[in-house]
């Protein structure tokens, strides 16, 4: 609705325009790394309000080919195909400027504060959803396809499994773990991967042993900073707890990290059209009186290779699913050959 925002009109094109274009760090380097790409192609299929779209693509061309003796018949193939499903899930939000606490307060501007950190508030959540959706893929049962043999060699896993003694060195991450991981993965389609998440003490360990280099930036200030984004072997790395983390099953006092190894194009990524994406309201009555900026998206993030079904819930199918429902590694299914998947994971101890 018409109003003004931080005492100049409120314009929504313009403060969504510059919501956009306020990058987080993490985000960015998912993007530059390759591993998340735009994809107008999707944007173009779910401009008009879809929830569902499908993606059609050619197989590898096949066949035997034929002697060339001046009597064979050459045999004829034909191109085979497939397709891979994706959805929109749609998400809202809103933050509230109580007149009370700038009252109360001298010099207090919750709004401002807000409408600062609104693009970061989002980027983390596309973050979060994508780990989750990494561990729905991985979760897939088996249908009894060589689709799905071959996406168990996505997992390398060296956590301890002995039936005695505890977790050591020989559990933990070294300087050959990803190119050996991504080798069993797709093997000499290695080149596809780029980028790596890991938990901070994976981070760690692997720093201690100089083999994590983390990258630094300069603040307005003047002062160089770290921030959670590295390099290890030529993979870039960045570092977010929410990466799944267990108590190992064979040592109790030792836990089981899942690093996640992507490429280009693991995650294809598009927006679709909401009528109001922000705009703000006044309430008079409540609490003494409060400004609201109201936030909401649609979007997809898509794991290049999978299908997605949509859950039933009440004899329903929703329109928008949940983070649980897009973790849910029964909504999933493998539907290209695995060694074009730019996507794999390491479970670790250390």
């Amino acid at each position: 609705m018409p109003g003004t925002f931080l005492g100049y009109p409120f314009d929504e094109e313009i403060f969504n325009l510059n919501w956009r274009a306020a990058q987080d760090p993490t985000r960015t380097a998912m993007i530059d790394s390759g591993a998340v790409q735009q994809n107008a192609e999707i944007a173009r299929m779910i401009a008009n309000g879809s929830n569902l779209y499908t993606i059609p693509f050619y197989n590898v061309l096949g066949g035997d080919d034929d002697n060339y003796d001046g009597t064979t018949d050459m045999t004829v193939s034909d191109p085979t195909g497939g397709s891979q499903t994706g959805v929109v899930y749609g998400r809202m939000h809103a933050w509230r400027d109580k007149d009370f606490i700038r009252d109360f307060n001298s010099g207090a501007n919750p709004m401002q504060q807000i409408a600062s950190q609104v693009a970061k508030y989002w980027n983390k959540k596309r973050q979060s959803r994508l780990i989750g959706i990494m561990k729905g893929i991985f979760g897939i049962t088996d249908d009894s396809t060589d689709y799905w043999d071959a996406w168990q060699l996505h997992t390398t896993n060296i956590a301890f499994a002995g039936s005695s003694g505890t977790a050591g060195e020989a559990n933990n991450l070294g300087e050959a773990s990803a190119a050996e991981a991504i080798q069993k993965a797709v093997g000499d389609n290695a080149g596809i991967f780029s980028l790596a998440i890991m938990h901070s003490k994976i981070a760690l360990n692997l720093a201690k042993q100089n083999l994590l280099q983390f990258r630094k930036y300069t603040d307005a200030a003047g002062i160089e900073r770290t921030i959670n984004i590295a390099d290890w072997n030529g993979y870039t790395v960045i570092v977010d707890d929410g990466v799944p983390v267990g108590t190992n099953a064979a040592d109790g006092t030792a836990h089981d990290y899942t690093t996640y190894l992507l490429g280009a194009g693991a995650v294809q990524m598009a927006s679709a059209p909401v009528q109001h994406p922000s705009e703000i309201d006044r309430v008079v009555l409540t609490a003494g009186g409060y400004d609201v900026l109201a936030t909401r998206l649609r979007e997809t993030l898509h794991p290049n290779g999978f299908s997605y079904t949509l859950p039933t819930v009440s004899g329903s199918v929703c329109s928008s699913p949940s983070d649980a429902q897009l973790a849910a590694s029964a909504q999933w299914k493998v539907v290209t050959d695995p060694k074009n998947i730019a996507i794999a994971r390491l479970v670790s101890n250390g």
